[in-house]
């Protein structure tokens, strides 16, 4: 599968779903989830940090002949715009990680970091011929005396936010990622991922999308995800107390039919400030705290935390001094330190070797949706969509602040007011790829590996990336435009050249191969 798929004209972003589907639902060689065995003690531990950086460049219309290029491609080529001077510190970001770890494994220190990189982020690094980066990336991903301290985090391909992805496309988002990671880093390395990152931290709260979310990450073997604490709520609509906030929950999604489905959630405190994990403030935040009750026994607190990796000041220079001396500080304490660095599934994983269920985790829900419930119950009748809906409405009506569009790591902007121009045709392109490919993926599975359905699902994805609606208007929104007219393009020759091949042998069925 890895050398067919890294070959390819296109991004690897489809053709292998049931292969990708039983991969990371099977143990991998290492045992479950294929991760590397801890050199943890949990018993030993009160507290830990887990950190996350995440990395995103976006994929624009703007090469020379307005090829799609990678942001961080643009920005080299043109240096005098904005902040594009800092282009090459942001690739050398990167890559740093590389570099930083071994040398504290050198120095007898223990560390920890969780990546997050999205996939035109990494599709761009290997159009931009960054060897150095990608080289970098895969022994962060593939060198066993790393692996117990890197983890890899799976995300949205394109860096689309969930509460505003049409639902059908969250599973091609997911996968589309997995298929990319596949093919640089190999499929063992895909069995190690077990925890997301949503984009922006941004959770939906609609019940219909935010079930179709965490049933596409259970489908697609993951185990936990992160969410950032004031998007979610108790089942009885407060807010997570704060001792709350420093062990797993488990996240409950219910749709408005009825159907329900869960995953783990490590909860992210605070904002979206770099200086969070730029000064390292999760690391002395865990060093003031103790083991916390979890039914009959007690667990380390764990101080989740995601910050952008290399935007900013903070995070181009001051993280790199700020990472070495918490983990030297840790490694100066001794075999007993009390408080680590650990990765989340690493800290799942020590959990459930103490024989902690994750039944006893505490059970949330997306905010707002216990006000939701309330409405639906004086209603009667089975649940239904429409239901629903009309309950939204009423609420919405009573209270112009009550909102079903997502809480993400800040809620200083919206992704959605004010970009109907973006959003209409992405709704209306995700209808029209659908109603073309799906029956005919349906009828042949193996139309996923031919070049007029990857061409019509990458821009598809590319249309939905948050970028275009975070900038306002003007030449982001203008190059949704263009992405936008290039997929209904390539859905339109496609139906095109399918119905003339009809008409031309119309006892020929309709899971032919163009």
């Amino acid at each position: 599968m890895d050398s067919v798929i890294s070959n390819h004209a296109l991004p690897p972003i489809a053709g292998f779903e049931t292969e990708i589907l039983e991969l990371v639902q099977r143990a991998g060689p290492r045992g479950p989830g294929g991760l590397p065995p801890s050199n943890l003690n949990l018993a030993q531990l009160r507290s830990g940090f887990a950190c996350a950086l995440h990395m995103h460049q976006p994929t624009i219309p703007a090469g020379a002949n307005g090829e799609l290029i990678s942001h961080l491609q643009y920005m080299l080529e043109h240096q005098g715009e904005g902040d594009n001077h800092n282009a090459e510190s942001f690739a050398h970001c990167y890559k740093r990680l590389a570099e930083i770890i071994p040398q504290l494994i050198e120095e007898g220190c223990n560390p920890r970091i969780m990546l997050d990189y999205s996939g035109n982020l990494l599709w761009g690094l290997g159009q931009m011929g960054r060897h150095d980066i990608i080289e970098a990336l895969q022994t962060l991903a593939c060198d066993p005396a790393l692996q117990p301290h890197v983890e890899w985090l799976g995300t949205f391909w394109s860096h689309a936010v969930a509460p505003s992805t049409p639902i059908p496309d969250l599973k091609l988002q997911i996968l589309a990622w997995q298929h990319q990671f596949a093919a640089l880093f190999g499929r063992e390395a895909l069995q190690r991922v077990k925890g997301f990152s949503p984009p922006e931290m941004h959770l939906p709260n609609h019940p219909d999308t935010l079930y179709a979310l965490v049933k596409a990450l259970n489908d697609c073997g993951y185990r936990w995800l992160l969410v950032q604490e004031h998007s979610v709520e108790n089942l009885d609509g407060s807010g997570l107390r704060r001792e709350q906030t420093f062990i797993p929950n488990q996240l409950v999604a219910r749709s408005s039919s009825g159907e329900t489905a869960s995953l783990i959630a490590l909860i992210k405190t605070q904002g979206s400030d770099t200086k969070l994990v730029g000064q390292m403030q999760p690391y002395h935040e865990a060093l003031g705290l103790g083991r916390q009750p979890l039914g009959a026994t007690t667990i380390p607190a764990l101080v989740s935390q995601i910050a952008d990796g290399e935007n900013g000041g903070v995070m181009m220079n001051e993280f790199p001094p700020a990472f070495l001396q918490a983990h030297r500080s840790i490694a100066a304490r001794g075999q007993d330190p009390g408080t680590v660095a650990i990765n989340g599934s690493e800290y799942l994983a020590l959990l459930d070797a103490a024989g902690v269920s994750s039944e006893e985790f505490p059970k949330i829900q997306a905010v707002g949706q216990h006000r939701l419930w309330q409405r639906l119950e004086p209603l009667g009748g089975p649940a239904t969509a429409e239901a629903t809906e009309a309950a939204i409405s009423d609420l919405q009506a009573r209270d112009p602040s009550f909102s079903m569009t997502g809480a993400s790591w800040t809620n200083d902007l919206s992704w959605v007011e004010g970009y109907a121009n973006v959003l209409e045709p992405m709704a209306g392109l995700s209808a029209r790829f659908h109603q073309v490919f799906d029956p005919l993926v349906a009828s042949d599975p193996l139309i996923t590996k031919t070049p007029p359905y990857q061409q019509a699902l990458l821009h598809l994805l590319l249309l939905e990336t948050s970028c275009f609606r975070y900038w306002g208007q003007g030449t982001w929104t203008d190059y949704a435009r263009e992405i936008h007219r290039r997929g209904e393009a390539a859905i339109a020759s496609f139906a095109s050249l399918s119905s003339a091949r009809s008409r031309s042998d119309p006892g020929r069925c309709s899971k032919s191969q163009p």
